[in-house]
């Protein structure tokens, strides 16, 4: 049988190392595998113009399955700046190329896990009833609706013409900025369509139904955005009624959200929101379970058969330049994990998770982030794991 090919696409930063050390535990496990690389990137953005080269998406149609690190985005202006000189008179807008990802694949689901792992000391804990310290497991899996919402990219700085002339015609905008000159104005659409929701709703009911969650919670936000977030949750209360009555349907506002974080995280199940709102209750979840360097992302489209896979860090590009990498590689092993999933490689997945979990209830190696420290090059000096090292305490385990 053929081995499949998997694109990798370390990006900028902390990318390359943490994607790096994943191939090595994706190895270790017996997943075998042909890697090609895809540039993407600032590197790319700087020298060619473009973040996310044709060439790239070519390996990524061919191929369907893709890992990637992490990349760095600037506001217009300096991006603008960072161009190579000869681009700079070509009109060029810097865009991020992982939402341009998304939008060309249609990668309209994005699923991101959130579930502890015992004996991990960055897990959430807190005072109990009796006084005594709780710490509640917390399994939540957040459905983000991925290509539309405020990620759209549909957007204005002094809107003119055809456009002023259409936010005109809503009284809301002539009572509230009709009297604000136009090159004073910046607008930010938010944009649902009923396809695209149904298709994140039906994700997350059907997740919810196939791993036994008991419900699924609408996080948007329908008593004030009352077109968007009210359609969410006009068609959710339908789908629940009609095709899964078994499972509950909670609705809640992402601000109470955040505020109930912390609260009763563990009555909490599958939660499904727009595109914004799904990434801040993610990253809030994330970090009930470790932060950063546990949160891990799937982003696919059921229909193509395209899936990419990444951890949901940034790129931290001061990391890339320690001499020795010190940050935590287990979102990106995650994320590894999830793409075995996504390829019904389930028994090699299970066992990666295992090794994670018993490295991480063990205790006797932790990156700076579990160990409590502060990013510097010298923590692997004073006791924290680089990242070889966690990536090497969790292939021993697979042995």
């Amino acid at each position: 049988m053929a081995k499949r090919t998997i694109v990798t696409m370390p990006g900028d930063g902390i990318g390359k190392p943490v994607l790096d050390e994943t191939i090595r535990v994706l190895e270790a496990a017996g997943f075998e595998a042909n890697y090609v690389q895809g540039d993407i990137g600032w590197e790319f953005w700087c020298s060619e113009g473009n973040p996310l080269p044709d060439r790239t998406l070519k390996l990524i149609e061919e191929h369907k399955i893709a890992l990637f690190g992490a990349i760095t985005s600037k506001p217009k202006d300096e991006a603008f700046a960072e161009l190579a000189p000869e681009l700079k008179d070509k009109k060029l807008v810097y865009a991020s190329p992982i939402v341009s990802l998304r939008q060309h694949f249609g990668l309209d689901i994005c699923m991101r896990p959130c579930k502890t792992y015992k004996g991990n000391p960055l897990n959430f804990i807190r005072r109990g009833a009796d006084g005594g310290v709780e710490e509640p497991m917390v399994d939540v899996v957040i459905f983000r609706q991925n290509t539309e919402g405020l990620y759209g990219g549909v957007e204005w700085s002094n809107p003119k013409g055809i456009v002023y002339d259409a936010l005109m015609t809503h009284p809301k905008f002539v009572e509230n900025f009709g009297h604000v000159p136009a090159e004073e104005v910046a607008v930010s659409t938010r944009i649902f369509t009923k396809k695209a929701t149904y298709r994140i709703l039906k994700a997350a009911f059907e997740h919810a139904r196939t791993y036994g969650y008991k419900s699924v919670t609408l996080c948007e936000k329908p008593n004030v955005i009352r077109e968007t977030s009210g359609m969410m949750y006009k068609m959710a209360l339908e789908m629940q009624k009609k095709e899964y009555p078994n499972i509950e349907l909670w609705n809640t506002n992402i601000d109470a959200q955040m505020m109930w974080l912390t609260k009763n995280p563990e009555d909490y199940g599958v939660i499904v929101a727009g595109n914004m709102f799904g990434d801040i209750a993610s990253d809030g979840f994330a970090g009930l379970i470790g932060g950063l360097g546990f949160a891990a992302s799937a982003q696919f489209n059921s229909d193509n058969g395209v899936g990419v896979f990444e951890p949901t860090h940034g790129s931290a590009p001061k990391y890339a330049d320690y001499p020795v990498s010190i940050v935590n590689p287990i979102a990106m092993i995650e994320a590894a994990v999830m793409m075995l999933e996504f390829i019904k490689e389930d028994a090699i997945a299970a066992r990666i998770r295992q090794a994670v979990a018993e490295v991480v209830a063990e205790g006797k190696v932790r990156t700076y982030d579990m160990a409590k420290m502060r990013g510097t090059a010298e923590v692997v000096n004073k006791g924290a794991a680089s990242t070889k090292q966690m990536a090497d305490a969790i292939i021993a385990k697979l042995k």
